[in-house]
């Protein structure tokens, strides 16, 4: 199984753990790389989130071998077979271990700030990295949660070799791992994006975890995913439809640039939607085989019939207004297809077929020029500022426009929205636009 970032792992780490949600868990992520992973879990699962500070201890001459690993409250961890096999002096071990232990006084301080840990006394506690390699450091986490007073404790991670998590059994209460491969190197291998996770990010995942969702947002956790099988026009295509209880409408996401139902950008905006009650419908516009060709990402008109195929197989199921969110070229195809439903539902006097609002996070809705001035839904338009080409050309297809409208940018933003609390605007403003335009 082979992840996009540490994002896209938590997503998926997080589905896995829903059985978890009505035991009021705590979630804990290792730093710098697990909180991440366990920020998109916290989310889901709307439990607490903080660190778990370990430090491992690697061999001087080869410091990605790690001997052992040590935690707060003085616990230690040491892999015996390791120091025998490694000979090297016992005084260079004690010099590592030394000055790991000031690096993780330094770490906690850094992380936590003023923050109190949070309590773990008597509750259910989820530990979760990126990945294992030894297991040195997970075993630590779990032992450092152990004297802190957890009554269960549970590791979760996305990719660990077999050995590795056989052994972490006998450590941890529960362990879910969603991948465990044999041919096991690294835990980079596995990752698309495995680039380092600077404390600054650490830092800013806790203090939006710690902030909540928000005034006036949902603050539960997300909806139940269920993947479908999508019909559009004879052709299958598959998705993941959730739908939270006394959901309020549907949001269909459009995907672009060769991005599937994964993106885990729409996947973190959906889940916002999803915690303030709105359903959501994530599919592939394009199968496997078509996405090799990139030329099919730009044919807007056939991938706006393929939308609007979708939607109608969507209104068959749920009976509540529908909005689009679309993303680069998805954003044209969204336009496209309200512009066609916006016809339809004039030509048959019947509202209830029409696209209730839209909104594009970086989107190419110049892509569709012929269609623009037929759109009826209120449209949103989202770039960053540092999108200078793309922002230039949503100028200009804003011009195009005769429903209401309105471009947003958000300061500091590239095209992706990977900047630190840039998506957090970007579902922000999507829940605002559509509370308002698309919930009855």
């Amino acid at each position: 199984m082979l992840f996009t970032n540490r994002t896209d792992a938590g997503e998926r780490l997080a589905e896995a753990l829903l059985h978890l949600q009505g035991e009021d868990p705590v979630v804990l992520g290792l730093p710098r790389g697990g909180v991440p992973v366990a920020f998109q879990v916290a989310r889901a699962l709307g439990a607490p989130l903080d660190v778990i500070v370990v430090r491992k201890l690697g061999v001087p001459y080869h410091r990605e071998l790690g001997f052992g690993a040590i935690g707060e409250g003085g616990v230690r961890v040491i892999s015996e077979d390791i120091v025998r096999s490694s000979r090297v002096r016992q005084q260079d071990l004690a010099a590592v271990e030394h000055a790991e232990e000031a690096e993780l006084a330094r770490q906690a301080r850094r992380f936590r700030g003023d923050r109190p840990r949070v309590a773990l006394a008597g509750r259910t506690v989820i530990v979760v990295d990126d990945g294992i390699a030894t297991g040195a450091t997970a075993a630590a986490a779990c032992e450092v949660v152990r004297a802190q007073g957890a009554a269960r404790v549970v590791l979760a991670v996305p990719v660990a070799p077999p050995d590795a998590v056989a052994w972490l059994r006998t450590e941890a209460d529960e362990v879910v791992c969603l991948s465990t491969p044999r041919a096991f190197r690294a835990v980079g291998e596995w990752y698309e994006d495995f680039s380092q996770t600077p404390d600054e990010e650490v830092v800013a995942l806790l203090t939006r975890a710690d902030a909540g969702p928000g005034p006036g947002r949902a603050s539960g956790p997300a909806a139940l995913v269920s993947a479908v099988e999508v019909d559009a026009g004879g052709l299958t295509l598959a998705g993941d439809l959730a739908l939270p209880e006394g959901a309020g409408a549907v949001v269909v996401f459009a995907h672009g640039s060769g991005s599937s139902r994964r993106s885990p950008r729409n996947r973190a905006v959906a889940a916002e939607l999803n915690r303030a009650g709105l359903g959501t419908l994530l599919f592939d516009l394009l199968t496997p085989a078509e996405e090799a060709d990139r030329a099919n990402v730009f044919d807007i008109e056939p991938l706006a019939g393929r939308l609007a195929e979708a939607t109608r197989w969507l209104r068959h199921r749920v009976h509540l207004p529908i909005g689009y969110f679309g993303a680069s070229t998805g954003a044209a195809a969204a336009l496209w297809a309200a512009a066609d439903a916006a016809a339809d539902a004039a030509a048959d006097a019947d509202t209830a077929s029409g696209i209730g609002a839209v909104v594009s996070r970086g989107g190419r809705p110049d892509l569709a020029g012929p269609r623009l001035a037929a759109v009826r839904a209120p449209t949103l338009l989202v770039v960053g500022s540092r999108d200078t080409t793309v922002l230039d050309l949503n100028r200009g297809a804003q011009r195009e426009l005769r429903c209401e409208n309105r471009l947003e940018i958000v300061p500091g933003a590239t095209h992706l929205f990977e900047e630190p609390g840039a998506l957090d605007e970007v579902a922000a403003l999507a829940l605002d636009w559509f509370a308002l335009h698309l919930v009855r």
